[in-house]
């Protein structure tokens, strides 16, 4: 593997990731990001991707690079730890980066199991998120504007690969598109009269799970079908977003009886 030493952030590759580390914009207008360690990059290779740049921080051994991926279109560059730190998402870098571009799963027609998320802001969140819906076999997910940047290294790493396999609908806006769908939609509300349980999912379903704080807004509580809450004996208000869009969706599977 040929490898192409930087030692400078001017240099032009430098520059170029660390915008797409660092600026939802420079990633929306290129469509690339960065996949930080070996599994995010060995499920984008599994998907059908080919990253256009391997970034390799100098401690990290070369042959974990080329373990993970024989990609020879790939341009391959080396640089010292603490530019690679500039770069890295998390405080313990993995010494892997990869350079993206974003795939683009194809939504079905038949929209069986739909998660629609409103203003979720915090990356890891988003990213746990779409895996949990990508895990249940949803057909597609539905991201307000207000969402978090799906594409971010940090959401990426959330998601585990989720983004590269769940189809997704970006920036939408939740009320027109809850309005147009033809199956059930139930929002997830702690104030609902509806138990969670007592709900029929084994029709076409969108599930909707609103902002860690501030829940879902009047207008797209009002377009969805039914409301419904979690019941929670224990003393605590609410479940993390997350964890409350894993109740829902695996309930949703549960009644579809499916199995693997």
């Amino acid at each position: 593997m040929t490898e192409t030493a930087i030692r400078s952030r001017d240099n032009p590759i430098f520059k170029r990731l660390k915008k797409l580390a660092e600026s939802s914009r420079a990633r929306r207008e290129a469509r690339m990001t960065l996949l930080d360690g070996e599994h995010l990059l060995a499920a984008y290779l599994a998907a059908g991707g080919t990253p256009h740049t391997l970034v390799r921080a100098e401690s990290c051994d070369a042959a974990r690079l080329a373990a993970v991926a024989d990609c020879r279109q790939a341009k391959t560059v080396v640089v010292p730890d603490a530019l690679f730190a500039e770069l890295a998402p998390v405080a313990t870098p993995t010494g892997v980066l990869a350079e993206a571009a974003w795939l683009t799963p194809q939504a079905p027609v038949d929209l069986a199991l739909v998660v629609v998320l409103e203003d979720i802001q915090d990356p890891g969140n988003l990213g746990a998120m779409l895996r949990t819906a990508a895990a249940a076999g949803a057909t597609l997910a539905v991201l307000s504007k207000g969402c978090h940047d799906a594409w971010s290294p940090k959401a990426l790493r959330g998601g585990q690969g989720a983004q590269f396999v769940l189809p997704m609908q970006l920036a939408a806006d939740p009320g027109s598109w809850l309005r147009d769908f033809s199956g059930t939609s139930v929002a997830l509300a702690p104030e609902a009269a509806h138990d969670l349980y007592t709900l029929d999912y084994t029709g076409p379903t969108a599930l909707v799970v609103g902002n860690e704080g501030a829940g879902l807004s009047a207008a797209t509580l009002a377009a969805a079908t039914t409301r419904a809450r979690i019941p929670m004996p224990g003393r605590v208000e609410s479940l993390n977003a997350s964890a409350a869009l894993a109740v829902a969706v695996f309930e949703a599977l549960r009644q579809r009886g499916v199995r693997r």
